[in-house]
């Protein structure tokens, strides 16, 4: 029997994406926990034989923290954000890879892209999620669910995970539910059975400060929440978030799915694998930095953009952070031009301490079709300081 829901909101989710693309690349890891975060040092050696050696958790020395781990190595504890040097504490003998980032972008707009060919109402939420609106599309809800997967998997060799309900909230919820590979179809009245029974760190939008707050008056749930006077969540969240709160816990989400969105900032940033120091890592730095502005212009080149603000970003190694800025007197998307106006960012940053990560960003995206000013000033000199 056909489900038949006023509005159809699909929220469609990778499983495992980073390293779900590094193992259809090493096949023979599959069913080892492995981290993936390592830095180029960490790729596989290759023998004479043809086999791979791969990098152990064991052996990493570094500041580094993972990416992302497959399922057998979140079964003993290593998640994506902990460091490296945590986990090999936890797994030593969990194998380690390096990001691949270039890999990712492709997987992830063949997946959208083969996606686009059967439901084009799509709000992409990164390179591993994507919203569909399927409320208009003819075909029977469970069918349309597995074909859009199918297409998935036949496209890239990956798995993913869908929910379809009658909004993004449920949505969003519903694609974690029966992961990995699943399949869920969630209508309002399985908000009860399905959705109450749940954290409330499950809901989008309620964050660890929110869910510590919840927590000290006795909150747990989803349907505790659903519970919760409305006055005592006004009383300690204020009136949007208390308001927000009671619709959320009764899974009533009236947003649209966004299908085009202006970018407000492009942005590359580096973690280091040791601090570095300006002057005594100054080779390394100018590397990193020429890197960054390259692939940051690149970035604005392949989306269409250029950029009329440059900024810099630093955490120190107190994870202090200092941020510099400046406008251009013309939009561009020319990595020298980006580079001479990061360095005159970065000349105003205090760099007497070493520091942990460096970012560049491009702010007031313009669409290169809309660029009305051209660069006047001088393109080709580059700054020395770095």
């Amino acid at each position: 029997m056909a489900t038949t829901l006023a509005r159809r909101i699909a929220h469609l989710d990778m499983d495992a994406f980073y390293a779900s693309v590094e193992l259809l690349k090493y096949p023979e890891l599959r069913g080892q926990p492995v981290l993936i975060g390592g830095g180029a040092s960490h790729q596989p050696v290759v023998q004479a034989d043809g086999t791979r050696i791969f990098s152990r958790l064991k052996d990493y020395v570094g500041r580094g923290v993972a990416t992302t781990s497959t399922y057998e190595a979140r079964a003993l504890g290593v998640h994506s954000a902990m460091g490296i040097m945590k986990a090999a504490k936890i797994a030593p003998e969990m194998y380690l890879l390096p990001t691949d980032f270039d890999s990712y972008r492709h997987f992830s707009a063949t997946f959208k892209e083969a996606v686009a060919q059967i439901a084009p109402q799509i709000e992409n939420r990164g390179i591993d999620e994507i919203y569909i609106d399927l409320t208009d599309h003819p075909e029977e809800t469970h069918r349309l669910a597995q074909r859009l997967k199918n297409a998935v998997f036949e496209s890239t060799g990956l798995r993913c995970s869908i929910c379809i309900a009658p909004n993004k909230l449920l949505a969003k919820i519903g694609s974690d539910l029966d992961k990995p590979d699943g399949l869920t179809i969630l209508s309002m009245d399985d908000v009860e059975t399905r959705i109450w029974p749940l954290s409330v760190k499950k809901v989008n939008g309620i964050g660890p400060k929110s869910a510590e707050r919840l927590a000290l008056l006795g909150i747990l749930t989803v349907g505790e929440l659903a519970a919760a006077n409305p006055g005592l969540l006004q009383d300690h969240f204020g009136a949007n978030y208390a308001n927000w709160l009671y619709n959320a816990a009764r899974g009533i989400d009236h947003r649209d799915v966004v299908t085009y969105s202006e970018p407000k900032v492009i942005s590359r940033e580096v973690t280091f694998e040791r601090d570095l120091h300006a002057v005594t890592d100054r080779e390394t730095l100018t590397g990193i930095f020429t890197n960054l502005c390259t692939r940051l212009a690149d970035d604005l080149k392949r989306k269409g953009y250029r950029c009329e603000t440059v900024g810099i970003k630093i955490r120190y190694q107190d994870f202090r952070i200092s941020t510099r800025d400046m406008t251009l007197s013309a939009a561009t998307a020319d990595h020298a031009v980006i580079r001479k106006a990061a360095g005159e960012c970065l000349r105003r940053i205090p760099l007497e301490h070493k520091f942990r990560l460096l970012g560049v960003r491009a702010g007031t995206l313009i669409k290169e079709s809309d660029a009305r000013r051209q660069w006047r000033g001088t393109q080709g000199v580059l700054f020395t300081d770095w």
